[in-house]
C-alpha cells in the first residue's frame, strides 16, 4: 500500500526517513537495495562522470560514502516534508477562507459624486454690472442641478449722476472697478472655465460706456458685454420663472433695476421649458435714474408726498403704451381664470418683502420664493414714501445704503400693481446672474441651488 502513495505526500516522505534510519542501524557495510537509489553526485546534473569508488555499482561502498549519502537523503526528505507541510497549510488556509476574498461593490452604499471631465467639471461664472449693483455668481454642475461655490454683491452706483451729465463719473467708475477687481480675483481662484459678464442700462446710456468697458477688460481681464434691454429681460425671466405660481394663462414678471425697469408678459409652455415672451417693455427709470430725474428730497411731509406723486407720474407715462396693449388680455384673464399672477425680481421687492415679514435683518432663505399680499406691499410702499431719509434708515433691512433710493422703487412697484392688479406677489432673489448661469450650464428646469 505504501508504494501506491504518491511520492510527494507527507506520509511517503516520513516513511522514507524511518527506513533510512533503520538500515543505517543494521549495517553500515550493507549495500543499497536495487529499488533504492543512492544519490552520490552531490546534486550534479544527470550524466556527470563520478569516480569509480563513488559509483552506484553492486560492490560495497565505503562507509563514509554510504553515511554521506544517507545524510543527503535525509536532508532531502526533510526539505520535501517542509515543502509538503507548507503546501498543506496553504491549501487549508484557502479552504478556511483565511485569505479575504476580493470585495464587491455594495449597491446600497453611498457612492462618491462622479468627476466631470473636461468643461463639465469646471466652474461657470456670471457677472451682472448694473446701474446700482455689481453681482457675481460662480457655480458648478451637479447632476441635473448645480452647486453655488461663490457669490458676491456690492452697491457701486455706477449710474450716479448719469441723468444729469450723460456720462459715467470718475468716482462711480472707480467704485465699479474696485468691485470688478474682486470679481476677477474670485474667477482666478475658483478656476472658472467659462464666464459671461454683462453690463446694463448705465453703460447703455453713457456716452463713455464703451471706454469704460475697454478699461475693465484691460485692467481686470473681464470682458463685459453691453446687452440690450430685451436681452436683460430675457435673462431675468430665465433666472426666476420657476418661482411663478402655477396657474392658467400669461403671467407678468418685472425687474426693477438701478437704471431701468423691465416688464415681461410670459406664457408657460406645455413641456415645462423656458416660457415664451408674449410682450415686453423697458423704461429708463430705475432706483437711481428715477431718483435723479425728480426734485431733491426735502424734509417736509408735503414735499415728500409731491415728490412721490411726481415719480409715480413719470413711471405711469413710461408704462402707458404697454398698459394699453395688454389691457384686453388682462381683462380676459380676470374674467376667464380669476387671479392674475405676478412675480418680481429686484432689490426693491426683496427689501419690501423683508419688511412685510418683519425680519430683523435680510434672510434670503426666507425671502426668495415667498408669496406676499399685494395690498401689504402697497401699504409698505406708501408708508416708506412718507418717512424722512433718517426715518427710513431706522427700518430694518433698509439701512443707510437703500434709504435714499427705496422710495423710487416703491413708486415703480405701485405703478406695476396698478397696471397688473394681482392679489398676490411672488418674490425672487434671483435674476440676471441665474439666467446667465442657466444659459452656460444648460439647466433650465431645476429649482435647486440658486444663489
Amino acid at each position: 500500500m505504501a508504494d501506491q502513495t504518491p511520492p510527494d505526500t507527507p506520509a511517503k516522505v516520513q516513511r522514507r526517513g524511518e527506513k533510512a534510519r533503520r538500515r543505517a542501524r543494521k549495517s553500515r557495510a550493507a549495500a543499497p537495495r536495487k529499488d533504492q537509489r543512492v544519490d552520490v553526485t552531490g546534486g550534479k546534473p544527470e550524466g556527470t562522470v563520478v569516480p569509480a569508488e563513488q559509483s552506484n555499482s553492486g560492490a560495497a561502498a565505503p562507509p563514509t560514502s554510504r553515511r554521506g549519502a544517507r545524510r543527503k537523503r535525509g536532508a532531502k526528505a526533510r526539505e520535501r516534508g517542509v515543502a509538503a507541510k507548507s503546501a498543506q497549510a496553504r491549501s487549508a488556509q484557502a479552504k478556511s477562507g483565511a485569505k479575504a476574498p476580493a470585495k464587491t461593490p455594495d449597491a446600497s452604499a453611498p457612492r462618491p459624486a462622479p468627476y466631470f471631465h473636461g468643461p463639465f467639471g469646471q466652474s461657470y461664472a456670471a457677472i451682472d454690472l448694473g446701474t446700482n449693483n455689481c453681482r457675481l455668481l460662480i457655480a458648478r454642475p451637479a447632476g441635473d442641478s448645480f452647486v453655488v461655490v461663490d457669490a458676491f454683491s456690492r452697491v457701486v452706483r455706477l449710474g450716479e449722476g448719469l441723468a444729469q451729465t450723460g456720462r459715467l463719473s470718475d468716482a462711480a467708475m472707480e467704485r465699479a472697478m474696485g468691485a470688478l477687481r474682486i470679481c476677477a480675483d474670485k474667477l482666478r481662484r475658483r478656476g472658472v472655465a467659462l464666464a459671461r459678464s454683462v453690463a446694463t442700462e448705465a453703460c447703455r446710456r453713457a456716452t463713455n460706456g464703451p471706454e469704460f468697458i475697454e478699461r475693465v477688460r484691460r485692467e481686470t481681464g473681464i470682458a463685459l458685454d453691453i446687452i440690450s434691454a430685451r436681452e436683460e429681460a430675457r435673462l431675468a425671466v430665465l433666472g426666476c420663472h420657476i418661482l411663478i405660481e402655477p396657474g392658467p394663462g400669461p403671467a407678468l414678471v418685472f425687474d426693477i433695476g438701478g437704471g431701468s425697469t423691465e416688464l415681461v408678459l410670459i406664457e408657460h409652455q406645455d413641456d415645462g421649458g423656458v416660457p415664451l415672451i408674449r410682450d415686453f417693455v423697458s423704461i429708463p427709470y430705475g432706483l437711481v435714474s428715477l431718483t435723479e430725474s425728480c426734485r431733491a428730497e426735502l424734509d417736509s411731509p408735503q414735499d415728500r408726498a409731491e415728490r412721490y406723486a411726481e415719480m409715480r407720474a413719470l413711471v405711469d407715462d413710461g408704462f402707458a403704451a404697454f398698459a394699453a396693449r395688454i389691457a384686453p388680455l388682462r381683462e380676459g384673464l380676470v374674467h376667464d381664470h380669476g387671479p392674475l399672477r405676478l412675480l418680481g425680481t429686484s432689490g426693491t421687492v426683496t427689501t419690501l418683502a423683508s419688511v412685510h415679514l418683519d425680519l430683523p435683518h435680510y434672510d434670503r432663505s426666507a425671502v426668495d420664493g415667498c408669496i406676499v399680499p399685494a395690498a401689504s406691499m402697497r401699504a409698505i410702499s406708501q408708508r416708506l414714501s412718507s418717512l424722512s431719509v433718517a426715518g427710513r434708515r431706522e427700518v430694518a433691512c433698509i439701512g443707510r445704503e437703500r434709504a435714499d433710493l427705496v422710495v423710487a422703487g416703491c413708486a415703480i412697484l405701485e405703478s406695476i400693481l396698478d397696471l397688473w392688479p394681482a392679489a398676490r406677489l411672488g418674490v425672487a432673489d434671483r435674476g440676471i446672474r441665474e439666467g446667465i448661469r442657466r444659459s452656460l450650464i444648460g439647466i433650465t428646469h431645476s429649482k435647486g441651488g440658486a444663489a
